[in-house]
Order: structure tokens, then C-alpha cells, then sequence
């Protein structure tokens, strides 16, 4: 097993969402419009002095002992996914990547930040703690994007009461569509501040979500889609008071079969 540390580029673009809408926008980070528009939502343009991501430095290296004891547990991780079918195989590399935190207030809109380029076949794992100054905020929390590439993206989210699975297919021109459940509820229940473990794997054309180790939703994607492209942490804001939605990711990892 091959393992390596990565830290979160420095490329970033915006995405505005409203309900179980998205859109894509390039390095620019000129919004665009979606297909449904929320009752109270006032879409703007990007707003000026918007934060960095404060990634933070993970600890010093560990002694061969504990490191060792980590990568059996990740071997096992992806044994048992590959066991249950999630996987096309146990045998793969592993990536870790640094700590993220971002608050963001603006409603309605994502910001995704790249992590790795050039992935199809993988499970990303992660835990999430994430708040919103509103208690009844809109759809909001911690989440990944991925297959970000000229025909566009998914992005998948933890909200307090579900899952939240967008398309951003590059032909619906302006819109994206919500992805259908193939199996599972695709609900939670968590109040307001939450914490959870949360895993998204890809294995063809076919997505699983996982919240504290159960599966919450099985997805099927576009076959006719390029899945290969670029994963991106990210961060739905559900409100536009105060510090809106904060997000804080730790545990992250990566595997992807060879």
C-alpha cells in the first residue's frame, strides 16, 4: 500500500445554490444562476474579501509503531468496502490530507476547494463538525465535490436532516439536478451544532454515502458522463447571518484502487 500527504490548493471557484440546485463557475468565481429559486434567498455577486481556507498543520510525524497501526486500520477500511461491494478492490493508495475549516455567509452558494486532480474510482473519508448561525438555516454543511472537469461536477453534502446530492452537468447550461436515491433513505437527524463521520465512495457509475459507518444513500450517475476529474472540499452556507455556515474537516483521507 502506497500512502502520501497532500495539502488543499491554492485554486479555488464559487458555486451558487439554491434548494436542491447548483452551478458550476470557473477560476473567476462569477456566479450563476439555478433553477429554483428559494422564497427568501437574494443571490449576489461574489462578495469582495472573501476568507481563504485556514488549513491547519497536522501533527509531527508519528512514531513507526502508531503509523503502521493507522495504515492496517485504512487497509481494513477499504477491505471491508471492497468486501461489501462498495469497491473493485481492497488493494489501493492511500492520501491524508491537512485539517480544513471555512465559515462562509452567503445563502445559497458553495465554495469548493481542490485537494487532488485526475480521480474516478475512490472513497474519501472525513470527519465533519459543522453549525450554522441560523437554527433554521437552509440546506447547509461540510461536503465534497468531485468528476470537476469541463462537463462539470457532483457535489455531495451533510445538511442536519439529509443528504443533499447535486449534479452540475454542464449541458443542463445554467441548472443542475438533483441526484436520485437508488437505494436508502438519504436522511440523518443531527441538531444544531453536528459532528459525524462521513464517507462518499466511487466505484463506476455508481455513488455511496456513508454517515457514522451506515450507508444513508445508494446513487447511480451519468454513464455517458466523464466521472474523471478533480476532488474539492467544500462548504454550503445555509444563511447569510452572521458567520453563516462553519465547517471544520478532520480525519481526511483518500483511497484509490490500483
Amino acid at each position: 500500500m502506497n500512502t502520501s500527504k497532500a495539502s488543499v490548493l491554492t485554486f479555488l471557484f464559487m458555486v451558487s445554490v439554491v434548494l436542491s440546485a447548483c452551478s458550476f463557475s470557473a477560476s473567476e468565481l462569477t456566479p450563476v444562476s439555478s433553477d429554483t429559486p428559494a422564497p427568501t434567498a437574494t443571490i449576489t455577486n461574489t462578495p469582495t474579501n472573501t476568507p481563504r481556507p485556514s488549513p491547519t498543520p497536522r501533527p509531527t510525524k508519528t512514531p513507526d509503531l502508531a503509523a503502521t497501526q493507522k495504515y492496517n486500520e485504512f487497509n481494513a477500511e477499504a477491505q471491508k468496502y471492497f468486501d461489501l461491494g462498495y469497491l473493485s478492490t481492497g488493494d489501493g493508495r492511500f492520501q491524508e490530507f491537512e485539517d480544513f475549516y471555512y465559515e462562509w455567509a452567503q445563502l445559497g452558494w458553495y465554495q469548493p476547494f481542490i485537494i487532488t486532480q485526475n480521480a474516478e474510482d475512490f472513497y474519501i473519508s472525513a470527519h465533519f463538525s459543522w453549525e450554522s448561525a441560523f437554527r433554521n438555516a437552509d440546506d447547509s454543511g461540510c461536503g465534497f465535490a468531485f468528476a470537476i472537469n469541463n462537463g462539470g461536477h457532483y457535489s455531495v453534502f451533510l445538511d442536519r436532516t439529509k443528504i443533499v446530492f447535486l449534479d452540475a452537468d454542464a449541458s443542463y447550461g445554467s441548472y443542475a439536478l438533483s441526484v436520485g436515491r437508488t437505494r436508502g433513505s438519504g436522511r440523518v437527524k443531527f441538531e444544531n451544532p453536528a459532528e459525524a463521520d462521513f464517507t462518499l465512495i466511487i466505484n463506476d457509475a455508481y455513488a455511496y454515502v456513508l454517515v457514522d459507518g451506515e450507508v444513508i444513500g445508494e446513487y447511480t450517475l451519468s454513464q455517458s458522463r466523464n466521472l474523471r476529474g478533480d476532488i474539492a472540499l467544500t462548504v454550503l452556507s445555509g444563511t447569510n447571518k452572521d458567520y453563516g455556515t462553519r465547517c471544520e474537516m478532520t480525519n481526511i483521507r483518500m483511497f484509490r484502487p490500483q
